[in-house]
């Protein structure tokens, strides 16, 4: 079959003339393949998904009653454009009550179709060619895979251990700098688990004043803290000076299919996020917007998710440490950040070598059906996330132990 005259039209951005002619498979989807293979081969082994980046409950019950109330109600069927005026108070209510930071409704909050849809407009507003984006690597690249369709620069900042996770925002070079437009981050952070402070947030404002950058913090995980209260960027001192922040109900309210959220922040920054996005979309459906501004003003839901993934979380760290990893509990999310093992050792002393994360998670995968996701953008780690499925504690604890059970065979070597 010929080339249709279609491959030689599209953007230089995804490819031009070579879109889908790439042979390179995505990491996610050698994952979704190797669990196929992994269950065509073993039928009568269950896997355990401990890769899945997402809740594995249904959102609370009042939250699905508030939303066949409001979905029944003729006045929400139209445009929501730029959002209802439910979700910005209860946005604000949330942000006051859980993190003490007081905004005003109608300037400084506009509703988002979920943390991404913002991410993927805001470049819209800040970026001309030649402009730098600093982004975190591992980290959340939709912010920045838009910033180069604008034709801007993506600088990545490794997270390392060295370095609690964080950005390291003393060694960005001189002429990196100078043309820096933007800074991306997000804390509890995905995929390493851990926790800003508040000195960080304190130095990111003065770096954002120093450089003249704008924060952009990506708080789709900010709720879900295992002890204290959750820490908002915004709280710092000077922060709605240089920034904004993105909440969302996904994970935590267990509703990522519902794409609900709001930006806040800087006024201005607000005001060009909703003039680009006036030209995005149309909005959320209002009975959605009202279900999650009913979310937000119960943040004791978030509470009980995050105890579950807490207890979770302590089950696992225990269960990989007593097998040879160093795992440590982090103070937040579903996240549980692992340096990957060099080797595994059997009984018998055959030895496998993994060159890297991902070979180790391709092996947990074929050999023991356990999936995670591999991260070597900083070092060779994997990413389990206790998000898995397991409708009680007892099934919980049953799949950490069986999980334990299957490495138990081999001697990891780091």
């Amino acid at each position: 079959m010929s080339t249709s005259y279609i491959q030689n039209l599209f953007a230089d951005r995804i490819g031009g003339k070579r879109y889908g002619l790439d042979t390179a498979i995505y990491k996610f989807e050698k994952i979704k393949r190797a669990k196929r293979a992994a269950q065509q081969e073993r039928p009568d082994v269950e896997l355990f998904d401990l890769g899945v980046g997402e809740p594995d409950e249904k959102a609370f019950p009042e939250v699905l009653r508030a939303l066949t109330v409001e979905a029944a109600k003729p006045e929400n069927r139209g445009y929501a454009d730029n959002g209802g005026t439910p979700l910005k108070q209860a946005a604000a209510r949330y942000l006051k009550k859980l993190c003490g930071v007081e905004l005003n409704p109608d300037t400084q909050i506009l509703h988002s179709i979920g943390s991404k849809a913002a991410l993927g407009i805001l470049p819209a507003a800040l970026i001309n060619p030649g402009d730098v984006a600093l982004m975190t690597t591992p980290g959340y690249p939709v912010f920045g895979t838009h910033a180069k369709y604008y034709g801007g620069i993506v600088h990545n900042l490794p997270l390392t251990a060295e370095n609690n996770f964080l950005p390291d925002l003393d060694g960005i070079p001189a002429d990196i700098l100078a043309r820096a437009k933007t800074l991306v981050i997000n804390y509890p952070n995905n995929p390493t688990g851990a926790s800003a402070t508040p000195e960080f947030f304190a130095k990111v404002v003065a770096f954002a004043r120093q450089h003249g950058i704008v924060v952009i913090h990506d708080a789709a995980y900010a709720a879900l803290v295992f002890a204290g209260k959750p820490l908002s960027f915004l709280a710092t001192p000077g922060a709605l000076e240089v920034g904004i922040e993105l909440h969302s109900t996904s994970k935590s309210f267990n509703m990522t299919g519902w794409r609900c959220g709001f930006v806040a922040g800087n006024e201005l920054l607000v005001k060009a996020y909703g003039d680009v996005k006036d030209n995005t979309d149309s909005g959320q459906f209002l009975g959605i917007q009202n279900a999650a501004a009913h979310a937000f003003d119960h943040p004791e839901i978030t509470g009980q998710i995050a105890a579950k993934y807490s207890r979770r979380m302590d089950w696992l760290v225990t269960a990989l440490n007593k097998i040879g990893f160093r795992a440590r509990k982090p103070q937040g999310s579903f996240f549980l950040y692992v340096a990957a093992p060099k080797r595994a050792v059997a009984a018998d002393g055959h030895a496998i070598e993994f060159a890297d994360g991902e070979d180790f998670s391709q092996w947990l995968i074929r050999e023991h059906s356990i999936s995670t996701v591999p991260w070597d953008d900083a070092g060779a780690y994997v990413r389990f996330s206790v998000t898995f499925q397991a409708p009680t504690q007892a099934d919980e604890q049953r799949v950490i132990e069986a999980l334990a059970v299957r490495l138990s065979r081999y001697k990891l070597e780091f």
